[in-house]
């Protein structure tokens, strides 16, 4: 029993408690413009780097050197955290996040392509970590998992948007002109920042390490599944668009993914407070390991088309419960340590996944390399099983 049990209302106040408030409603403002910086270039910088001479490994490394230079960022944010607040801490994230975008207007060398994308990369670290713990300092514990929900759609949309409509304005508007909206698109939410809490309601944070006190805390599980989902998430933006010739199939795919996604991450909260959220793991793998499973079939319209709609509601669904899993096994004082370690997860094997695969692919081919994608994901089937498995007996 954790001191979250403390903090639940009673049954008559619980109807009165709001869940968007205007704090609440400000950051998702600020989330869905600096998500959509991030994501309508997560799968351009790849094709730009691939459009002037860098190929598959180029684009692999892009997305990895953002990714982990996130992870990096992650280990330290819960420190930051509690040094700076959430305004400063936010604050610096969005700047770092867009105003590295407009370097890109001026060169397509690799290796300074990849330096932006790690200063972009920590300050997506940053607003992702700040964000998920401010959400859950600004919603009802009793109704935390609506509230990431809620939050996930936010974050979603700009996937919904980002994905497709970047890859589409490339043969538009050009590069340049996306490069420009991604950097407006992160430093606007500047203007949401205040009155924003400036520091945790939660008190002193004595696990300000994200790697410490993990044993037996029950959070290594819920961060190693994640992870497993998270390396399928980052190939498929990645690599989708340079292992298919359709060029509509696969802007549908991205579209489909992108919104399934974070309608299933929304609803899988929902459903989640009612019958808890370990029962819904397991489900929520598997789907996600059929979806990257149907990449094996590159030629097929049909099958990345179904595949991203597997993979998007596995995906969107495993992101939220995951999270609420290790919310509901820590107190309130670790609330930062568990978002930074679920956003490492998120990172890691995202970045990790596109550098190997990148490599990989080079010397199998798409197919075979993404049956391995989907192989890792599968494994994860046991541990989430056997955790829901444990809470129903």
């Amino acid at each position: 029993m954790t001191d979250l049990a403390c903090e639940l209302p009673s049954p008559l106040a619980a109807p009165a408690e709001r869940l968007v408030t205007p704090r609440f409603a400000r950051l998702l403002v600020m989330v869905f413009g600096s998500g959509l910086s991030m994501y309508l270039l997560t799968s351009v910088v790849p094709l730009y780097l691939a459009a002037n001479g860098s190929g598959g490994v180029g684009a692999g490394l892009s997305t990895g050197a953002m990714m982990l230079s996130a992870v990096a960022m992650e280990l330290v944010l819960p420190r930051m955290l509690r040094r700076f607040g959430y305004f400063g801490t936010l604050g610096l994230g969005l700047v770092l996040l867009g105003a590295p975008s407009l370097v890109l207007l001026f060169t397509s060398s690799l290796p300074l392509v990849l330096g932006v994308c790690v200063v972009r990369g920590a300050g997506l670290a940053i607003m992702v970590v700040g964000a998920v713990a401010l959400v859950a300092e600004l919603t009802p514990a009793h109704r935390r998992g609506e509230g990431l929900g809620v939050y996930g759609v936010a974050v979603g949309l700009p996937a919904v948007i980002g994905l497709p409509l970047g890859v589409y304005l490339t043969n538009v508007i050009g590069y340049d002109a996306l490069f420009v909206l991604a950097a407006v698109a992160s430093l606007a939410g500047l203007a949401m920042l205040p009155g924003m809490p400036r520091r945790s309601t939660g008190g002193e944070e004595h696990h300000v390490k994200v790697l410490g006190g993990l044993r037996g805390s029950g959070l290594l599980m819920p961060t190693f599944v994640f992870a497993a989902v998270t390396v399928a998430a980052g190939i498929s933006v990645t690599f989708l668009p340079l292992g298919s010739d359709n060029h509509l199939a696969v802007a549908v795919a991205l579209l489909i993914q992108a919104i399934t996604a974070p309608g299933a991450r929304w609803l899988a909260g929902r459903l989640g407070d009612r019958v808890g959220p370990t029962k819904l793991l397991a489900p929520a793998i598997l789907l996600a390991a059929l979806g990257a499973a149907s990449l094996v079939f590159i030629g097929s319209a049909a099958a990345i088309i179904v595949g991203a709609a597997f993979f998007g509601i596995g995906f969107g669904a495993a992101q939220n419960v995951t999270l609420a899993i290790m919310y509901d096994r820590s107190p309130k004082s670790r609330y930062g340590q568990v978002s930074a370690l679920w956003n490492l997860a998120y990172d890691a094997g995202w970045g990790i996944g596109a550098i190997l695969f990148g490599f990989v692919v080079a010397g199998t081919g798409y197919p075979l390399a993404f049956a391995l994608t989907a192989t890792i994901v599968a494994l994860a089937i046991v541990p989430a099983l056997k955790t829901s498995l444990r809470v129903t007996s």
